[in-house]
């Protein structure tokens, strides 16, 4: 159930929170706290965050999720404060939370920035798109929560399991070339560079991503796809025209139509939360992307 939607504008909505603020007690969350001193009302923004409070038995200290916290099915019975990346102060604090864990690119800034200034301890969880952020981002949720014990059980399992997805690839000789396409709205394709979720989900599947060198999502010339020459196209399943069209639709691209990737119509779509999550599931997505890339080729 949504309980916020966004203003036309960050302005609107910090001016919004003004009055909202007031109501709490005077005082501004003290800086760089990792541990909640009250973790009984807690909003956790960001997919990932939601699903490792979960994963930790953690979920009765939630008080709401944003909109990307989508998984387990259970969290979607929690009220929505909106989008991590279009956050207003307003939505967040209306369910009077005691706490904020707040996954990093969280924003807008404004509306952020606002937020720690409230008398509310704000602890933002790291990102990094490997397996070692991933393991971190456990050991800060479970820090935050006073749930550590729970965070080391939970960070070796997942390390144990993310060994054995990326060992699956290991004997691969020649790596396939993973064209990761974000959007195609209007015909205009948005590819992922490094530094991305989609560049570090191909490389820990054993792909290799053929906008290496190239830094975040970028728009796709013909001459760079050319360049790119990918195997194989990746795309999230969800919602929208561009992530509906059947392979023959997005093959037909001027920009695609003369990459190997087309020759042989292969085209991967998997569930964005659950392939760019970086959470608890990732080693299962590693699993089913490079079973997707490489078939029989992979051990185990």
């Amino acid at each position: 159930m949504s309980i916020f939607s966004p203003a036309t504008g960050a302005r609107a909505a910090i001016l919004g929170v003004v009055a909202l603020l007031g109501s709490f007690a005077a005082g501004q969350a003290e800086e760089g706290v990792a541990v909640f001193p009250d973790a009984s009302r807690v909003v956790a923004i960001g997919g990932s965050v939601t699903e490792i409070v979960y994963a930790l038995g953690e979920e009765s200290k939630l008080v709401a999720r944003d909109s990307t916290g989508t998984y387990p099915e259970a969290a979607l019975k929690l009220p929505d404060v909106g989008y991590m990346r279009a956050l207003s102060p307003e939505g967040v604090l209306s369910v009077n939370p005691s706490g904020i864990l707040a996954l990093a690119g969280s924003g807008p800034k404004e509306a952020v920035d606002v937020l720690k200034k409230a008398s509310i301890t704000f602890i933002e969880v790291p990102e990094s798109f490997d397996h070692e952020g991933i393991l971190k981002k456990i050991e800060v949720v479970g820090h935050a929560l006073g749930a550590d014990e729970k965070a080391d059980a939970l960070a070796r399992s997942v390390d144990a399991d993310l060994k054995a997805a990326e060992a699956l690839t290991a004997n691969v000789a020649e790596r396939k070339r993973v064209l990761f396409i974000l959007s195609m709205e209007g015909g205009k394709i948005l590819a992922a560079g490094e530094n991305t979720g989609a560049n570090g989900i191909i490389r820990l599947a054993g792909g290799v991503n053929a906008m290496e060198g190239v830094n975040g999502y970028k728009q796709l010339s013909d001459e760079a796809a050319l360049t790119a020459k990918p195997d194989i196209i990746l795309m999230m399943d969800r919602g929208g025209e561009d992530h509906l069209a059947n392979a023959d639709e997005v093959f037909s691209n001027p920009a695609l139509a003369s990459t190997p990737a087309a020759a042989t119509k292969n085209l991967v779509r998997m569930d964005g939360s659950y392939l760019l999550g970086f959470g608890p599931r990732t080693a299962a997505a590693i699993r089913d992307l490079a079973a997707a890339l490489y078939g029989d080729q992979i051990k185990g």
